[in-house]
């Protein structure tokens, strides 16, 4: 007969192998669950947007995206910065560009500035911790809109560019113009694009305007600093075909910077002239089950319209 010490044991015992088993059994239904809900994950995030590419006029797939890559160098991504939907597809763009050309892919960010490109590669190269890269890479209040991206070029040792101007020279711009830029020191020059910048005319310059409600002196240094912007991303995307070994690019900015193929795309034409680029526009719409693409068509290459009932990221 078992003493009472030895009957508690061995409930102990019991329970902990019940427990376990438990246990067990969940983290099988949790893995269960995951690889089944996978694909109706994926299959309510297709319901979720519509492809349209503006030359064939007709609705395609991302891959078929994907496939006009292979002769073009540079894609850009103009998205609207709360779009749940189109981070997702941001990221699977990203992954789908690297499977189809492994090795060649750079990541390119408005979300990130030149002055913190050694903070990016020390993140890449998993030198300091995300907590770090968060804090000293002055990352967005929405950086989990992005991190799926940045975790991915880690993981797979992807180049990634921090392709905009620091607020302070921005800041700098709108309040006393572009050529305020000549009076900072060489340091400052080298993460900064060359001078002096061009200010864009015509169309960007009307759809500005139009934004800002018309022409006046406040605006006319807004669209000096938006112009800095534009050609900062522009300069750093083409400068990184010179200093990686990458031969694509995935820019992501906001639409604004390259709808119509002006703006930030313009500029990196002016840089680079033998660059292949293609555009895509990025938005949710109000004509999501009954889109008019004939409306659209002007804004790039590929028109994705996201489903607004959807929550935003913020």
């Amino acid at each position: 007969m078992m003493s009472i010490s030895e009957k508690a044991v061995s409930c102990m015992i019991s329970s902990v192998k019940l427990f376990s088993y438990f246990e067990g059994m969940k983290y099988l239904l949790l893995i269960l669950f995951t690889i089944i809900s996978i694909p109706l994950f994926s299959q309510e995030a297709a319901l979720s947007y519509k492809v349209y590419d503006t030359k064939k006029q007709k609705n395609i797939a991302i891959d078929d995206i994907i496939k006009d890559m292979k002769n073009n160098d540079v894609l850009f991504f103009g998205e609207e910065h709360n779009d749940s939907i189109g981070h997702m597809l941001e990221a699977t763009i990203f992954k789908k560009l690297n499977e189809a050309y492994p090795g060649k892919i750079t990541l390119s960010l408005e979300m990130f500035h030149t002055d913190i490109q050694p903070v990016v590669d020390e993140y890449l190269a998993g030198l300091i911790s995300e907590k770090n890269f968060v804090k000293e890479g002055r990352a967005w209040s929405n950086y989990k809109d992005y991190q799926p991206l940045i975790e991915y070029a880690k993981t797979n040792k992807l180049p990634v560019i921090a392709a905009n101007a620091a607020t302070r020279y921005s800041n700098a711009v709108t309040k006393s113009g572009l050529d305020i830029l000549k009076n900072f020191p060489k340091s400052s020059l080298e993460i900064l694009p060359p001078i002096p910048v061009d200010t864009a005319t015509g169309r960007y310059l009307e759809k500005f305007a139009d934004l800002l409600g018309g022409h006046n002196m406040g605006s006319m240094k807004i669209y000096q600093t938006q112009n800095f912007w534009d050609a900062t991303m522009a300069w750093s995307i083409a400068k990184s075909f010179k200093t990686t070994n990458s031969s694509k690019v995935l820019h992501l900015n906001g639409r604004f910077h390259s709808d119509e193929k002006l703006g930030t795309l313009a500029k990196l034409q002016k840089y680079s002239p033998k660059l292949n680029i293609l555009n895509i526009s990025s938005f949710s719409s109000e004509d999501f089950e009954s889109p008019d693409w004939g409306k659209y068509k002007s804004l790039g290459d590929y028109i994705i319209i996201t489903d607004p009932s959807i929550k935003r990221s913020f």
